[in-house]
């Protein structure tokens, strides 16, 4: 008879700094949509999660630790978005309705203060992504993603296909950091759900296929 070994439980404290880096982590993504990594301070993170500065840097040793962490939680999260998208107890999608699906995801959680801002060139932050492995290698799986999408969306007739699938991909990435979708709701004059639809439609309205 054989025995399934099961994983030694963590211990309290494990899990109590485990749930404090939770926090912190959300923190930071929530303070990254909100005003950017440049503008974020470590004061306001420790702060909002009710903790003094000092216990922050026993978690995270500068401010470009604490975004890139955020930022691989949100690249985590994205690609577990599209995993499930193709998984087989899904139902049968076209590409352009997977692509569809993610933009329109992407959209509620910028609208709901939950989708970091993508760093400036010059960021000092940047230079941290582009060392950790972590995110570069969910960049790398959620670009080989999409890029299988628009690739098939471009086959199926469903978006233009003179466009450079590369284009495509930065046309919807962008879509993270739209400053429309901003303007549009510090205008007050439409609800979440509108201002995701107008946005939605002028993205892939424009990268539709020109049928005759």
């Amino acid at each position: 008879m054989t025995t399934t070994l099961e994983p030694p439980k963590k211990s309290f404290k494990a899990q109590m700094l485990e749930a404090r880096e939770q926090a912190i982590t959300a923190s930071v993504n929530r303070l990254l949509s909100e005003k950017g990594f440049d503008a974020m301070t470590v004061d306001e993170v420790a702060a909002e999660v009710g903790i003094a500065k000092a216990s922050l840097y026993k978690h995270f040793n500068s401010k470009e630790e604490l975004a890139c962490a955020a930022m691989v939680q949100a690249m985590q999260k994205a690609l577990a978005f599209l995993e499930e998208l193709q998984a087989p107890t899904q139902s049968p999608s076209s590409a352009l309705n997977k692509l569809k699906a993610t933009t329109r995801w992407t959209l509620e959680l910028k609208l709901a203060g939950q989708m970091p801002t993508l760093p400036s060139h010059n960021s000092s932050l940047r230079a941290s992504l582009m060392a950790s492995r972590p995110y570069m290698d969910g960049l790398m799986n959620v670009s080989d993603l999409l890029g299988a999408w628009i690739v098939q969306a471009q086959k199926d007739g469903d978006i233009n296909p003179a466009l450079p699938p590369i284009a495509v991909l930065y046309t919807l990435y962008a879509r993270a950091c739209d400053p429309v979708v901003e303007f549009l709701k510090m205008s007050q004059l439409h609800s979440n759900e509108e201002i995701t639809e107008m946005v939605m439609s002028t993205c892939f309205d424009g990268l539709m296929s020109r049928k005759n």
